[in-house]
C-alpha cells in the first residue's frame, strides 16, 4: 500500500469517527490504568459495569489497596481472569504508593514494571492518558491492519512497528482509537461490513463482503 492511499484512509476514518476515544469509563489516569488492566480478554462494556461500582467506592491507589484482594474481587468477579487481575491490581497500587507518590508513571519502562501491565497496556496509557503517539495493537487493530494492508505483520509487535512507520504523522495521536473503533463496528471479525465501509475501495482485503 502506498503513502497516498494510507493518507486517504486516515482522512476518511477521521471524518467518519470525529471523536476517536476509548469506550472505557474513567476520570483520571489511575482509573484508566485499572480499567485497562481489567480489559484484557474482556469487553469494555463488561469492564465499565464493574468499574462503575468500584470507582465510586475506591478510585485511588490507597483506597483500592485498603480494600484488599478479597473485597476488590467482589467488585470485579464478573470479569474474566478476575483472580489474577485482582491480585495484580493490589500489587500495582502498592507499588504506585511506594515508588511513584501514588501517581501513574509516564514512561513505558515504569509502566511495564507494574504487575498486570504489559506493552499493550503501557501503550494505551501513554496514548490515552498522556497524549503520546503510541499504538496499542489489540485484536481489532491487528485485524484491520492486516486486512486493509496498512500495516502487515505476523505478530502484534510487527504490526505496531509497521503502523508507527507508515501512519501519516497528522493522525498518529488518534490512529489507535480510529483503528479500534473501525474494527469494533465496521471491520468486524466474522463478517466485515464492507458495503458500509468508508474506506472500502481503498482497502486491499481480497475477500470483501458487499451486501
Amino acid at each position: 500500500m502506498n503513502k497516498a492511499k494510507r493518507l486517504e484512509i486516515f482522512q476518511r476514518l477521521s471524518l467518519a469517527i470525529p471523536n476517536p476515544e476509548t469506550e472505557l469509563n474513567y476520570n483520571s489516569p489511575f482509573e484508566l490504568l485499572i480499567a485497562v488492566i481489567l480489559s484484557a480478554q474482556a469487553t469494555d462494556k463488561g469492564v465499565n459495569k464493574a468499574t462503575d461500582k468500584l470507582f465510586p467506592d475506591a478510585n485511588t491507589p490507597e483506597a483500592i489497596a485498603e480494600l484488599g484482594e478479597l473485597r476488590l474481587k467482589a467488585y470485579i468477579k464478573t470479569i474474566g481472569l478476575f483472580n489474577t487481575k485482582g491480585r495484580n491490581i493490589i500489587k500495582t497500587c502498592q507499588l504506585l504508593i511506594q515508588r511513584h507518590n501514588s501517581e501513574v508513571p509516564r514512561t513505558r519502562a515504569e509502566l511495564e514494571a507494574l504487575p498486570g501491565v504489559g506493552r499493550k497496556t503501557a501503550n494505551v496509557m501513554l496514548n490515552t492518558a498522556f497524549g503520546f503517539p503510541t499504538i496499542a495493537v489489540d485484536t481489532h487493530i491487528y485485524r484491520v491492519s492486516n486486512r486493509t494492508k496498512i500495516g502487515i505483520g505476523k505478530t502484534v509487535l510487527d504490526v505496531e512497528k509497521k503502523l508507527e512507520r507508515h501512519i501519516p504523522k497528522a493522525f498518529m495521536l488518534d490512529a489507535h482509537h480510529l483503528l479500534i473503533l473501525h474494527g469494533r463496528y465496521t471491520c468486524i471479525a466474522r463478517k466485515p461490513r464492507c458495503g458500509s465501509c468508508v474506506i472500502e475501495e481503498l482497502c486491499e482485503y481480497k475477500k470483501k463482503i458487499i451486501d
